[in-house]
């Protein structure tokens, strides 16, 4: 692929991944709640490889050509992002979690991770409506070798923030446990507000 083609896209996928959403919330709150933010981070580039599976096969183009499809897509997401809110509203992060409750949970962890991201619609705007703006049909690169590069490029940058997000999350708060609390409120907020607006906006077309 042409170099400039993956320098622009880059620059305007960083731009998605570094804006704060459902997928920053998730892994602020496994900084603050687990004792690893790797199982969180993985479950999150788990539902974006999903999409990339799919965007690589084609079906991608399906989905997006079909409008009560994508409909359906994204009030789901956004009725799962509500919830996973309430729930951390419910329950904010404390910083005395045993050990035994996060091993039990590592497997839960990564499949809300990929929950989240699997269902986000800032995912679906993404794979939906960015990629097939870099990808050209008359390359010299196959189009599912141009879908899954991009989607490997995305992947990592994904990979990457949501680490530094984690990991940046539990350093700066671990001595400071109503702070801990208040962010993690914050994140819960945060998911029920993006949830609920995604609700309305889709509803209401």
């Amino acid at each position: 692929m042409d170099p400039t083609t993956l320098a622009a896209f880059l620059a305007v996928d960083l731009l998605l991944v570094f804006t704060p959403g459902a997928d920053w919330a998730y892994a602020i709150a496994a900084g603050l709640r687990d004792r690893s933010v790797v199982p969180a981070v993985a479950g999150l580039i788990a539902g974006y490889a999903g999409y990339t599976l799919l965007a690589v096969a084609g079906l991608v183009v399906i989905v997006a050509s079909s409008a009560s499809l994508l409909t359906a897509l994204t009030v789901l997401g956004a009725a799962y992002l509500m919830w996973l809110g309430w729930n951390v509203l419910a329950r904010p992060a404390g910083l005395s979690a045993s050990t035994e409750a996060v091993a039990s949970s590592r497997r839960q962890i990564m499949l809300k991770g990929a929950g989240i991201s699997g269902l986000n619609p800032k995912a679906l705007l993404l794979y939906f409506s960015l990629f097939p703006q870099f990808i050209d049909p008359g390359g010299s690169w196959p189009v599912a070798a141009q879908t899954g590069l991009l989607g490997t490029l995305h992947m990592t940058s994904c990979a990457i923030v949501y680490l530094a997000v984690g990991v940046l999350a539990r350093t700066v708060l671990k001595t400071r446990p109503s702070a801990a609390r208040a962010v993690t409120r914050a994140s819960g907020a945060m998911m029920i507000a993006i949830g609920g607006f995604l609700l309305v906006e889709r509803l209401t077309r």
